[in-house]
């Protein structure tokens, strides 16, 4: 006997666009850090993560060091930062690449952040969306910029379980830090 997915736990998975990026020159892409509004951003996004109440059991980032700062600086907002596994396989990923190393995310896990890049992250949500809490399928749609996070939820025994059009998209916001 299967349970049914509406008794399955609720999982939610938390998608944040690393911050704003510099490009300096004779920078390879993978290295590039926070620009002074990614600094400034990437704590706002930490924020509005406590203020939502989704603070993740685990946080998967990106091997880039825009996507690594984005982390540190986002997960220092919080009294009790979760483990952080930085993911080489997040860099530059799509779809099927992203889903791959969710799918490994360990069964104890009930939120987890993912912390990446465009356009495979702002794809991913999309594709797992079969829909939208109010109007946060247009707003996502419109635009994922840098610092963005979307929230997604589902019902599911494991992170295997997780398949395209299964999540409900509940947030999808776009902090961003004062200027000085």
């Amino acid at each position: 006997m299967t349970t049914r997915p509406e008794f399955a736990p609720l999982r939610r998975l938390i998608v944040l666009r690393h911050a704003k990026s510099a490009w300096p020159d004779g920078v390879a892409d993978h290295e590039r850090p926070l620009a002074a509004r990614g600094r400034r951003d990437a704590p706002a996004a930490g924020r509005l993560l406590s203020d939502m109440d989704c603070l993740p059991d685990l946080v998967l980032c990106s091997t880039a060091v825009r996507a690594r700062q984005t982390c540190e600086l986002a997960v220092a907002e919080w009294g009790s930062p979760p483990p952080v596994r930085y993911e080489p396989g997040l860099y530059a990923a799509d779809v099927p690449g992203l889903l791959g190393v969710v799918r490994q995310v360990p069964d104890g896990v009930g939120e987890l952040l993912v912390i990446g890049h465009n356009p495979g992250l702002e794809d991913l949500v999309l594709s797992l969306a079969g829909e939208g809490r109010g109007d946060a399928l247009d707003r996502l749609g419109a635009k994922f910029p840098t610092s963005a996070v979307a929230v997604l939820a589902w019902h599911g025994h494991t992170w295997r379980d997780l398949e395209q059009g299964a999540a409900v998209l509940t947030d999808v916001a776009v902090p961003r830090g004062r200027k000085p």
